[in-house]
């Protein structure tokens, strides 16, 4: 059967790079020099060096390197290994990000290789499964291209990663390291979603992606169409669709544990395949070219699920993704519209920009319906967060102090920071109609909490925590184990909630 070459993933997600390109990661006893192109000796600022190297510190210090943290040097050699040096900074702050920033500066610096081995003589503060889990994930992540669209890749494909911790458990070390694999597998994976061209990957197709994931890594998928979608009174979901020629589809997954459940988490992403504005139109600027991305929550709620059985997961998770383009045309939803959300709420439409809440309302009711013990959805939804926070820091908001807490702690976990912002309900009134129960947008200052606000009208009591990504959705160059382009950001940190997730007491 030959491809459309106008599709590049429509009814098979195995093409893609990142599912059919996971290297072996190996925590050994010793390195095996014959077999690797590259060696790289993880050093902290201080203390002494490891031996092998062949350099004191005034050597590598005359040749620039002060083994800052991230910061590389290859030592000149005619044979193989490649011996090159990494920077961790000061020892007392060595610990897993630092562990994770280094196994990333490494792998960048052997990216015309496919066999590399890294040497660490300490872990820091960090555990030996902490340790493992993060070198592998640095590595795994710094390595990410997206490269299924070029007919001859940059980059060496990543085969074999031989991971030496002295004096740590390789036992501890090495289930870490699968930890590590399985979650910067996801990652990839959203990336992948994100990265991917909007005509490549529709609404639809997304939802075919679902299946084959779910089938795969043991979740259950169901997609609704828009005639199902209309029986249900989803109406934000089909209001934001009605100027697009493509279908929308809520692609709702459900993982259950082999064991007795934990409790029940709900996971809500927004799912805008492409966004043009609307009828409010954007820009032609280029942040037009980034609205491809526009679906990463809804490609991290995705990529979270491929991970939740091969870590053992003790909760029930339902997600819930919210997809469609949001596009200008005769029939577009208009501003002044009126559109009614799945439970009767009536909104009225001021801006056909602010789409994403729209479209995660119908989503939020459903869940609730559901009987989920709490709701955490991600969206890349208003500029004001990308305005407080910049491109490094996602905002958190939420309704329930221990479920923003948890936000928080999966944050710091994963290297994915997050900073709180207040949901301020003196802001309320912004979102007042004259004509419908609210309106879809409040007034010019605040953007990020009258968004919040807004999905909140639709969570009621629910313990609930709202993850704003717009800022942390993508980044304009290489940066630690963040590739340019698509993050991911949030995979890692959904999956870190979800295997602990028990229900606030």
């Amino acid at each position: 059967m030959t491809r459309d070459p106008g599709r590049l993933i429509p009814d098979d997600f195995s093409a893609t790079p990142s599912l059919d390109a996971v290297p072996a990661v190996a925590v050994v006893g010793e390195l095996d020099d014959q077999g690797l192109d590259a060696i790289g000796v993880l050093i902290t600022s201080d203390g002494d060096l490891p031996g092998g190297i062949g350099l004191d510190r005034e050597a590598l210090a005359f040749a620039g390197f002060e083994a800052k943290s991230g910061t590389t040097i290859a030592l000149p050699s005619s044979a193989r290994p490649l011996i090159i040096v990494i920077g961790a900074g000061p020892s007392a702050e060595l610990g897993t990000d630092r562990l994770r920033d280094a196994s990333a500066a490494f792998a960048r610096a052997t990216s015309r290789f496919g066999r590399i081995g890294l040497r660490v003589t300490s872990i820091g503060t960090a555990d030996a499964a902490g340790a493992g889990q993060a070198l592998a994930e640095g590595a795994v992540l710094a390595r990410y291209r997206f490269s299924e669209l070029q007919r001859k890749p940059k980059d060496t494909p990543l085969e074999r990663i031989e991971l030496l911790l002295d004096g740590a458990d390789r036992a501890a070390a090495s289930g870490g390291v699968e930890t590590g694999v399985v979650t910067a597998l996801a990652a990839n994976i959203a990336r992948d979603l994100a990265n991917s061209p909007p005509g490549h990957l529709t609404a639809t197709d997304i939802g075919h992606v679902a299946v084959a994931l779910g089938a795969r890594f043991g979740f259950d998928v169901e997609v609704f169409d828009r005639q199902q979608l209309i029986d249900l009174g989803c109406g934000g979901l089909l209001g934001v669709n009605a100027g697009s020629a493509e279908e929308p589809r809520m692609v709702k997954l459900r993982y259950t544990p082999a064991g007795a459940s934990s409790g029940h988490l709900g996971l809500v992403g927004k799912g805008i395949m492409y966004d043009s504005g609307g009828i409010s139109l954007k820009p032609s600027d280029p942040m037009h070219l980034l609205m491809k991305m526009d679906m990463g929550g809804a490609a991290s709620v995705l990529a979270a699920f491929t991970a939740l059985r091969a870590l053992g997961a003790t909760a029930t998770v339902t997600g819930w993704l919210m997809c469609t383009d949001n596009m200008p045309s005769g029939s577009a939803y208009k501003l002044g519209d009126v559109l009614t959300a799945r439970g009767g709420t009536t909104v009225e439409v001021k801006n056909t920009d602010a789409e994403g809440r729209l479209a995660m309302m119908d989503a939020l009711v459903l869940a609730n319906e559901d009987g989920v013990d709490a709701i955490i959805d991600i969206a890349t939804l208003t500029g004001a967060a990308l305005m407080a926070l910049g491109p490094s820091v996602a905002a958190v908001i939420g309704n329930d102090a221990s479920t923003v807490a948890r936000v928080k702690a999966a944050a710091a976990a994963t290297d994915e920071p997050v900073w709180e912002l207040p949901l301020e309900r003196k802001y309320r009134k912004q979102l007042d109609s004259d004509v419908a129960d609210l309106s879809n947008l409040g007034g010019p200052y605040a953007g990020a909490t009258t968004a919040a606000l807004f999905l909140a009208e639709f969570v009621g009591e629910t313990p609930w925590a709202h993850l704003d990504i717009a800022g942390t959705m993508q980044s304009g160059e290489d940066d630690s184990w963040r590739s340019k382009g698509a993050t991911g950001f949030g995979a890692r940190l959904l999956i870190d909630i979800a295997r602990g997730f028990q229900p606030t007491k």
